[in-house]
């Protein structure tokens, strides 16, 4: 599936428009690797970092969504490989008090 789709469609862009600009702009990896065209492809297995607001999201890819469905159906394509999901774990250097 093309990396623009798969952002689209598991709701971390809101536009593919959006997803395609997130990759020309060369903020996305898979595997690893920048991507810079929208027609990249993603595969079950797949690991993706992008950034999302202030921190980097690494995801590993579970499953391929059929559709841009509820955020429940968009979560169960994907496991979220950030050990600190929150933002607030021993190695962050700004903890919440």
């Amino acid at each position: 599936m093309r990396i623009d789709r798969f952002l689209f469609f598991i709701r971390l862009a809101k536009s593919r428009t959006a997803a395609q600009g997130l990759v020309a702009a060369g903020f996305i990896r898979i595997d690893g690797r920048r991507v810079t065209r929208p027609s990249d492809e993603v595969r079950v297995g797949s690991v993706v970092a992008l950034p999302l607001r202030d921190r980097t999201r690494v995801l590993r890819v579970l499953a391929m969504p059929a559709r841009r469905g509820p955020p429940a159906e968009a979560r169960g394509c994907y496991e979220d490989l950030d050990p600190h999901p929150g933002g607030t774990g021993v190695d962050d250097p700004n903890p919440a008090t």
